[in-house]
């Protein structure tokens, strides 16, 4: 005979199935309407970009072409230029990024200063103000320091970000201190206990924001857009914007460009993923 507490488990089980069942469906789903996006955009690519503007998006495996990846590889263009520049400024600008956040972080977790709640205070001010509002203050420190038209000043407002150091902050005062002290007890220097012992544990935050960051930078356009003035230095954000005629005879280039673009980002957040969720529920859970 069934006892009403096997019958209650039965029925908590049952439960529990409907609800996974309910959630992958939702899950499912969801992702379909992910995808179609980036499945629309990579058909495109083998498809006449003129006949694409033209008539819209045709997602049909019919009238499937190579040509549009043979013009961009084989033609005169800017496109792997535009690629290496941004690759270039990415790279530099999030090692920078994650090294001197770290270094202000610490600072604010591990450091107890006049003033320190005060300028922190100030960090989450400036999180809380649109970039678009700092921009013009921005462009003309930068053109004061005839830093226009060049790299450093695409790079030198970002060095030290807000939300960056927000995150490690928070991230930081989950650690206790008593690895530092243990450091100094057995005398190693402030910049010792800083890249031995604080950076080693950084790692799971260092590597949720290095892969935020670096998606964020690598899409940027507004920034180095008001900056930049060669063609030569042109991020690929930039370069594809400037395919665009009103002819339309670059779209073609346009379509392959737009996707190789993506598809980097793409592989780093597929690979990588994990170390995000790591990284943002470990300082989420020692915030």
């Amino acid at each position: 005979m069934e006892t009403k507490s096997s019958k209650k488990n039965k029925d908590s089980r049952a439960k529990v199935i409907s609800l996974k069942v309910v959630c992958f469906i939702a899950f499912a789903l969801m992702s379909v309407v992910l995808i179609i996006p980036f499945y629309s955009l990579f058909i495109t690519t083998f498809k006449n970009g003129a006949t694409v503007i033209s008539n819209g998006m045709d997602v049909s495996l019919s009238g499937l072409s190579l040509k549009n990846y043979i013009v961009l590889f084989t033609s005169a263009n800017s496109f792997f230029t535009w690629f290496g520049n941004s690759l270039f400024l990415t790279i530099v600008s999030v090692v920078l990024q994650m090294f001197l956040s770290a270094f202000v972080a610490y600072g604010f977790a591990g450091y107890d200063f006049k003033g320190k709640n005060f300028l922190f205070t100030c960090i989450l001010f400036v999180m809380m103000v649109p970039f678009q509002i700092l921009m013009l203050p921005l462009y003309s420190q930068i053109n004061s320091m005839n830093l226009t038209d060049s790299y450093t000043g695409i790079i030198l407002p970002g060095v030290v970000a807000a939300g960056t150091v927000f995150f490690f902050r928070q991230y930081l005062s989950g650690i206790p201190r008593d690895l530092a002290e243990a450091g100094r007890i057995d005398g190693a220097s402030e910049y010792g206990i800083f890249f031995r012992i604080i950076i080693p544990v950084m790692k799971p935050a260092f590597a949720a924001m290095a892969i935020l960051n670096t998606m964020g930078t690598w899409n940027d356009l507004l920034w180095p857009l008001l900056v930049l003035k060669s063609a030569k230095k042109f991020t690929l954000p930039i370069g594809i914007n400037t395919l665009f005629t009103p002819y339309g005879n670059n779209y073609d280039i346009v379509f392959v460009g737009s996707f190789l673009s993506i598809l980097p980002i793409l592989i780093i957040f597929l690979f990588f993923q994990k170390y995000i969720i790591d990284g943002m529920t470990a300082g989420a859970v020692k915030g």
